[in-house]
């Protein structure tokens, strides 16, 4: 059997109690980073991304990894991405995680700056993002 036909069969058999983690921290080791709201607000501290047509605040002092995203006319960032907030967790290897798991990928991956690569996936019509930092 092909190791994603495996995942799946898994995966769609898998029934979280109220007192587990979900699989991405508990088994596969992905560590939570940050979770992206999209608003139409402008917010205090923002920062242009000027690639992806997007301002950005909030992540660098919120303790519990809130991010503001604020999008620009004509942002090519994929609309679910603009319109739905996303969970993001870092991984060790991008690749792997796609090539192991069966993973829709909506976005990426791409390097939105030096030593960051990001892939979106989308999961139950919700947007999530991987993230790897090179070292």
């Amino acid at each position: 059997m092909e190791l994603k036909q495996l995942f799946n069969q898994i995966t769609m058999k898998y029934k979280r109690k109220d007192n587990e983690p979900p699989l991405a921290t508990g088994e596969w080791g992905w560590r939570f980073h940050h979770i992206g709201i999209p608003t139409s607000e402008k917010h205090d501290r923002e920062e242009y991304l000027p690639k992806l047509k997007l301002y950005v605040t909030g992540f660098e002092d919120s303790p519990f990894g809130v991010e503001w995203m604020r999008f620009e006319p004509g942002s090519k960032v994929h609309e679910l991405i603009s319109k739905v907030a996303h969970v993001a967790f870092e991984v060790k290897d991008i690749e792997k995680e796609i090539s192991e798991k069966n993973l829709e990928i909506i976005s990426g991956p791409d390097s939105p700056s030096e030593g960051i690569r990001v892939v979106f996936i989308e999961h139950n019509g919700a947007p999530v993002e991987l993230i790897q930092f090179q070292s």
